[in-house]
């Protein structure tokens, strides 16, 4: 398929600057790929889609907080950088986006705080891309709780506004339990602790993989020709317990749910040779888009994704490409809100 299929004009007051109030009071989408017919719901109607023997898989990733506001050493000069990957933990290496780049060069020493921490450049890696060492003596915890300190919830670009204190809440899953992201999986943020237990009250298992969002999501596609894409690899975990719920409930015929395209990602990543989840743990640049053939989950919850995204794709290649830009035809024209903080689409 061609990036241009993927165009489409979105109005810049559907990408939604702020979350619903209550998570689980956004609107729902539901898509029915068999029979074509969209419903309008509220997310914590989803509950009637699911049944006893039913799996949802979701992704337990938490986010750190990545952009970090700073002064060039002797100019001052003041420089964004947004921590991408921790290349090596002993040495404090880490892969790195900086603003203004021209400013920035190897051999920098760059301040953060009142000089509660200091970094220095020791690499360029792409225009805009670094490798930094911090100079720092503490312990691994007390470097993290530093950046947790002078570090800024990494809302996305497309989110014109300035970050708030109650982002670093909102932009978190109530799942989230491994620190590696600086993104969040956006899927995840409609759920609360309220509907997972009726959820687990009508008998649907909820299962973990852990998959750290990287920027590359949201890095555009510039080729036309979807196949000479590249994604940028990111670091997931699929784990046994996990592997056995999706294993009992496909052989049982249930439904086994991706919650989010991160999740569906990492469970596609993870395909034994006989179309069952195996346990795998490593990185995955997997890109999936028209026409692919999913192994493993039968549904998908979704957010509403930019224009010629690679998150797009992946949900048109889950609900056919026809139908999925129909419904994103339909969510337009019905007002709901797009991107990270918007609402959400099941298809089924």
């Amino acid at each position: 398929m061609k990036l241009s299929e993927f165009k489409f004009e979105l109005p810049q007051s559907q990408i939604a600057l702020y979350p619903a109030e209550n998570r689980d009071e956004s609107r729902l989408m539901v898509v029915h790929r068999k029979t074509g017919i969209i419903e309008h719901k509220i997310f914590k109607e989803i509950t009637e889609y699911f049944d006893e023997g039913d799996v949802m898989v979701f992704n337990d990733t938490k986010v750190f907080p990545a952009r970090l506001y700073g002064n060039k050493e002797k100019t001052g000069a003041k420089i964004e950088v947004f921590l991408l990957r921790e290349l090596n933990a002993e040495m404090k290496l880490w892969d790195v986006l900086v603003d203004p780049a021209r400013k920035i060069r190897v051999g920098n020493k760059l301040y953060f705080g009142d000089g509660d921490l200091v970094a220095e450049v020791i690499d360029n890696t792409t225009s805009r891309g670094r490798t930094i060492r911090f100079l720092f003596d503490g312990t691994p915890e007390s470097f993290g709780k530093i950046i947790d300190q002078l570090g800024e919830t990494p809302l996305p670009r497309e989110i014109k506004r300035k970050t708030e204190p109650e982002d670093r809440d909102r932009y978190q899953t109530i799942f989230a339990k491994h620190v590696g992201a600086v993104a969040a999986p956006t899927a995840g943020l409609h759920f609360t602790p309220q509907l997972t237990k009726r959820l687990e009250i009508k008998g649907v298992q909820l299962k973990p993989i852990t998959l750290h969002c990287g920027l590359g999501s949201f890095r555009p596609v510039d080729v036309e020709d979807l196949t000479k894409h590249k994604m940028d690899s990111e670091n997931f975990m699929v784990e046994p317990p996990t592997v056995e719920g999706v294993n009992f409930a496909l052989d049982a015929k249930r439904r086994v749910c991706a919650v989010g395209t991160t999740t569906m990602r990492a469970l596609e990543s993870s395909v034994s040779a006989n179309g069952r989840l195996k346990p795998k743990e490593g990185w995955t640049d997997k890109f999936i888009f028209p026409p692919y053939e999913f192994k493993i989950c039968n549904s998908l919850i979704s957010n509403f994704h930019m224009p010629e995204s690679t998150l797009l794709m992946m949900t048109a290649a889950f609900g056919g490409y026809d139908l999925v830009m129909k419904a994103y035809n339909e969510a337009i024209k019905e007002k709901y809100r797009f991107f990270s903080y918007g609402d959400a689409m099941l298809i089924l």
